[in-house]
């Protein structure tokens, strides 16, 4: 099968209120696919399905050729998710909580230990494997929390976000290490909002908007449709300029 992450019609409603909408898109394998839209478009509600943590709707998802509602085990060993918030527990060390996540995911611990030392060695961590994360800068902790989503090997990796916040030299190591995923044979979906980030790394991508893709192909063929040059001007002429102001709903619910 060509494809990592394939899905058809994929739709999710909530008490009446349609988050994704008959949503039809292929990955490839071994690619690096953004995923853009502004804020609420969807994004998150999609790659909740494609993981396995909510139950769509109507419509299917395959990931690694396995069925996201029948095969989630399966779909869940071929993938390594790395959310914007970070999946760290602050008052272990780096090696402990790798440790930790390998163990959850069953990895053998002969070959634990061996991947552990490996990661924490990729990311320039060894030398302060032993110290607490808590005590870690925020790009030393994101460089964590990108290994630990690989502990158990997978196919593919998901990033949301994963240079949100970081200086500029831990955003240029990210985005290089994102491009040594690809070359080891990974597949990579990744969503953000730096339109300079999705065209350096995307080859293709999807653009969404109030839970429909609005635009899905190759990087360059999207430009070329659009008459545009970059992934920015792309983004704004199919989403629009207007300002996206949202309030939290529990606030308002508070009467704040």
């Amino acid at each position: 099968m060509s494809y990592s992450v394939e899905t058809q019609g994929l739709t999710k409603s909530f008490n009446g209120f349609v988050a994704v909408n008959n949503v039809s898109m292929t990955v490839k394998r071994g690619s690096i696919f953004g995923l853009l839209g502004p804020n609420g478009a969807g994004k998150s509600t999609l790659l909740r399905m494609i993981c396995t943590l909510l139950t769509p709707t109507a419509g299917k998802a395959f990931v690694d050729g396995y069925d996201v509602q029948k095969q989630s085990n399966e779909v869940r060993k071929a993938i390594g998710v790395v959310q914007e918030k970070l999946l760290l527990y602050p008052v272990l060390t780096a090696r402990e909580n790798m440790e930790l996540f390998g163990r959850l995911y069953r990895v053998d611990p002969h070959v634990l230990n061996e991947r552990v030392d490996s990661l924490l060695e990729e990311v320039k961590l060894s030398a302060v494997a032993d110290r607490l994360v808590g005590t870690y800068s925020s790009g030393m902790r994101q460089r964590v929390n990108i290994v630990r989503a690989l502990v158990h090997d997978p196919k593919i990796v998901i990033l949301d976000e994963p240079t949100n916040g970081l200086d500029p030299q831990s955003v240029r190591w990210a985005k290089d290490y994102v491009k040594g995923l690809k070359k080891r044979g990974l597949t990579v979906v990744i969503t953000t909002h730096d339109m300079e980030e999705a065209d350096e790394l995307s080859e293709e991508l999807a653009i969404m908007d109030r839970g429909e893709i609005l635009a899905l192909g190759e990087k360059e063929a999207l430009k070329d449709k659009y008459n545009v040059e970059s992934i920015e001007e792309l983004f704004l002429a199919l989403t629009g300029r207007e300002l996206r102001d949202s309030l939290s709903g529990r606030l308002r619910r508070r009467g704040w």
